[in-house]
């Protein structure tokens, strides 16, 4: 795959002396497949040897492209000791977390379990995932969370092991993703939300994903480029699914995280589900509100993919819809896309608002002090 990478220097960036960050969107990685063994039972590591993993794809192309595979991250990110970018906790604090200042990074591991057709396993393996996170990172250093990762298709494993993590302060959201095999909003999904909204703790929907359909609606694309963007619409689609299924309703004090797929469409959404709300209410009669204000009041949005149109006044106006308050910064460490802190906010910003954008509002949202 050509791609074009985005290098960078291990110095600190002008940002990194003076500001304090919160980067929600890190993926760190196994350096070798056994890594999850010691966490798994002995019955899934013969599994996993004997059988592999069967998971949703599509009938005739197989899976998405694989974001989480070497070959998408950046080039400079390979630790030293070796083993793939994002595995090394002490070079992604050499190149991640120490020059740019990062106070909280919030774990979003992908390459998970989830997505796999055989349930049970699926469900050991994202058990399994969540005490790594706590072994080899979280543990280790003391900046960093984890994101419960859950076997997603069965909603009452999934339930149940954010149940178990609940007041674990290791962990700070739920993590699922954009593509299912049903839209999220669907009930399948619902025990997921209820225990996450008990727990207090948001859920984040990560772009990717192995529900087995394309990203189109229409057939399978010829490109990446046409696959990364058709994440915001994947992001569109399941935001539009949980506001008009009535979860915001059902679950008022639930808290959701649109992750890895911008945020420009947000407005133009939201205006869209208000206007047809207006004439199509009488069928949605659980959607008391109009959509917009579900979404203003109960959706966060991490910045990377940061948009970055022509005019930067443009970018202004978006943020004013949604609101400072509502954005995480994000880099993806160690993705080949990924936002560098110092590049992204252009000036005018007030220092309020850059310092919720950059820290103030992932530690309010998360808890943390």
């Amino acid at each position: 795959m050509n791609i074009q990478f985005r290098e960078s220097s291990e110095a600190a960036s002008p940002l990194a002396v003076k500001t304090a960050i919160a980067d929600c969107d890190i993926h760190p990685a196994r350096a070798t497949r056994a890594e999850l063994y010691p966490y798994l039972a002995k019955r899934w590591q013969h599994h996993l040897e004997v059988y592999g993993v069967h998971a949703y794809q599509g009938m005739m192309e197989g899976p998405p492209y694989p974001k989480a595979q070497p070959n998408a991250s950046r080039r400079d990110a390979y630790p030293p000791e070796g083993g793939p970018q994002g595995s090394s906790l002490s070079f992604m604090q050499k190149q991640l977390l120490d020059p740019n200042n990062v106070q909280l990074g919030v774990l979003n591991p992908l390459n998970t379990g989830q997505g796999i057709r055989n349930h049970e396993l699926s469900a050991a393996l994202c058990s399994a995932i969540n005490d790594w996170q706590i072994d080899k990172w979280t543990s280790k250093d003391k900046r960093l969370k984890a994101s419960i990762v859950v076997g997603n298709e069965d909603g009452l494993s999934a339930a149940a092991e954010i149940r178990e993590r609940a007041g674990d302060k290791n962990f700070v959201q739920v993590l699922l993703l954009s593509r299912n095999v049903e839209p999220l909003g669907q009930r399948r999904y619902w025990p997921i939300y209820q225990a996450a909204e008990e727990a207090g703790l948001p859920v984040g929907v990560h772009a990717f994903g192995f529900g087995g359909n394309p990203i189109t609606p229409s057939g399978w694309p010829s490109y990446y480029i046409e696959e990364m963007v058709g994440h915001s619409q994947c992001q569109q689609s399941a935001l539009a699914s949980l506001v008009l299924e009535g979860v915001f309703e059902r679950f008022p004090k639930l808290k959701m995280v649109m992750i890895e797929a911008g945020f420009g469409w947000a407005p133009s959404l939201a205006w869209r589900l208000d206007k047809v709300w207006q004439r199509l209410r009488s069928e949605v009669p659980h959607v008391k509100r109009p959509p917009s204000e579900y979404i203003r009041e109960q959706v966060w949005w991490t910045t990377q993919p940061m948009e970055d149109p022509e005019r930067r006044e443009d970018l202004f106006d978006v943020i004013k819809w949604i609101g400072w308050d509502r954005l995480l910064f994000a880099t993806d460490y160690p993705h080949w896309d990924y936002d560098e802190p110092s590049r992204v906010l252009p000036a005018g910003v007030s220092d309020d608002d850059r310092e919720a954008f950059y820290l103030g509002n992932a530690k309010k949202l998360y808890g943390i002090s």
